[in-house]
């Protein structure tokens, strides 16, 4: 019988492109019990070691088996049918479907969970800035506010917690990105003549 190789072994070989290339055993198939390989590239041996290294340590922290099975689509569904939508008020709902079927996946929906980086968040947040805005774009402008943008980055990034706990991701690539300021209103200070018609107009009434 063939000897198991233990889970995160790897090895190091030079590709005949002229890169590095690291092999490991991130784990094993539930199903067929097949070795589920993973590899890591780079220009040269000592990169690629401390990639493999790396790749190795966060492999060993996630189910390897269901890792790979989401979309960032495919798992917010899901995070909002089993952990969102029983603890949420009804007329929250609406948010939390507004955010994830009108947002979240048009945009970013079909990129693998387990490859989301803070960059494409972070762009996915720039875009909606710019042209996020679907109804009534005459009068509000084609971007989102700050408001429904740190609103949807609230949704987003709750989600990705909860892989992270469920050993799906290393990681919460959400943390790192940044979002616009809480604006505070401003304060509307009146000129004396302002002031001298609310006056005259209060009597009025």
């Amino acid at each position: 019988m063939p000897k198991r190789r233990a889970n995160g072994e790897g090895n190091i070989r030079k590709r005949k492109d002229g890169r590095w290339e690291g092999r490991y055993t991130a784990g094993y198939d539930p199903e067929s019990g097949k070795r589920i390989i993973k590899n890591v590239l780079g220009k040269t041996q000592a990169e690629v070691k401390e990639k493999l290294k790396t790749a190795i340590s966060e492999s060993q922290q996630l189910d390897v088996s269901k890792a790979g099975a989401y979309t960032v689509s495919s798992w917010m569904k899901t995070w909002y049918e089993v952990y969102a939508e029983p603890r949420i008020r009804p007329n929250t709902k609406a948010y939390y479907t507004n955010y994830i079927e009108n947002h979240i996946i048009p945009e970013i929906g079909s990129i693998p969970l387990d490859k989301l980086t803070a960059r494409d968040i972070q762009q996915f947040y720039t875009n909606l800035k710019k042209s996020g805005r679907l109804i009534r774009t005459e009068l509000y402008g084609a971007g989102l506010s700050d408001q429904t943008v740190r609103g949807i980055h609230t949704t987003l990034h709750a989600a990705l917690d909860k892989a992270v706990e469920e050993k799906l991701i290393f990681r919460n690539p959400a943390d790192s990105c940044k979002l616009p300021p809480v604006k505070g209103r401003e304060m509307k200070v009146l000129t004396p003549e302002e002031i001298q018609r609310l006056l005259i107009q209060a009597r009025e009434d």
